[in-house]
């Protein structure tokens, strides 16, 4: 289906479109700081309130919740503006722009639709615009990123060295707990945007059969199976066989690291080759 749709829409697809989403953060920013200058509470009129789009006419809400920041620290806040553009260029990359642009969109019309369903249940009742923000999507780039490259590993804090499947899995079992509280407490009103907003990474990793491709283990068998399918090249004169392919980069080659593909960067101005490890991460090589 995803074939069929990027065949007929892919060419409306938003190129970088992290970036613009990482820009709509920063207007969420400046907006709050106004807020804090102004004593006007400029945030709250952009916030998800499924009473006000049906009663106010107020349709600009169903597209402004997504500037509303999701941390108030700044410190948090460079660091999430750093780690997220790393995670959407490289999910762009290997997904491709229409994909990734479905899986974004995708998370946020689930959320609206979240919201509304809250509102039919409890109405005008419960705060719902304060309890929805794009902290689950943003958390739902991390998890599509992790089921992508489950054995990268990361620098937490920029110290502490740790593989991705080990820090969403710890961010899975968080999530859990909270939604648990949160419908044990009587809260079950602020559990459905978070439950609404997680449900398109579960989605759209089983709609999205071809990311087994990046799996690790996957990656290595077919790497083995074209290592013993291919008959041996020319030595050199101390025996050692020569290599076909080797990563600009690391230096790294098929015969160093079996385990690896490699492949041509199509932006760099020549005949690059790179890992797999640096084929998104590497400076662009331009005469």
């Amino acid at each position: 289906m995803l074939d069929k749709l990027e065949k007929k829409f892919g060419k409306f697809a938003i190129r970088n479109l992290i970036i613009y989403l990482l820009m709509g953060y920063g207007i969420g920013y400046v907006l709050q700081f106004l807020s804090t200058l102004t004593q006007v509470p400029w945030l709250s009129y952009l916030q998800l309130e499924p009473y006000y789009i049906i009663h106010g006419l107020q349709l600009w809400r169903l597209v402004t919740w997504v500037l509303i920041p999701p941390s108030t620290n700044l410190l948090l806040a460079i660091i999430m503006f750093i780690l997220y553009y790393q995670l959407g260029i490289t999910l762009e990359h290997t997904w491709g722009t229409f994909r990734f642009n479905v899986f974004i969109f995708g998370g946020m019309i689930l959320t609206i639709i979240g919201a509304f369903i809250t509102y039919a249940i409890w109405g005008v009742t419960v705060p719902i615009g304060s309890t929805i923000s794009t902290y689950y999507i943003n958390l739902s780039i991390f998890l599509a990123f992790s089921a992508c490259f489950p054995d990268m590993q990361v620098l937490l804090y920029f110290i502490i060295p740790i593989k991705m499947k080990w820090m969403s899995i710890f961010y899975l079992v968080m999530i859990t707990i909270t939604v648990v509280q949160y419908i044990s407490g009587g809260l079950i009103f602020a559990a459905i945007p978070i439950i609404m907003s997680l449900l398109n990474f579960g989605i759209f990793y089983l709609m999205t059969k071809r990311t087994i491709r990046f799996n690790p283990k996957e990656m290595r068998r077919r790497a083995e199976f074209r290592r013993q399918a291919t008959p041996p090249r020319t030595q050199y004169r101390d025996g050692t066989p020569i290599a076909k392919h080797r990563c600009v980069v690391c230096g790294r080659t098929e015969l160093t690291n079996p385990e690896l593909e490699f492949r041509f960067c199509s932006k760099c101005d020549g005949n690059y080759e790179y890992c797999s490890d640096h084929l998104f991460t590497h400076k662009h090589i331009k005469k």
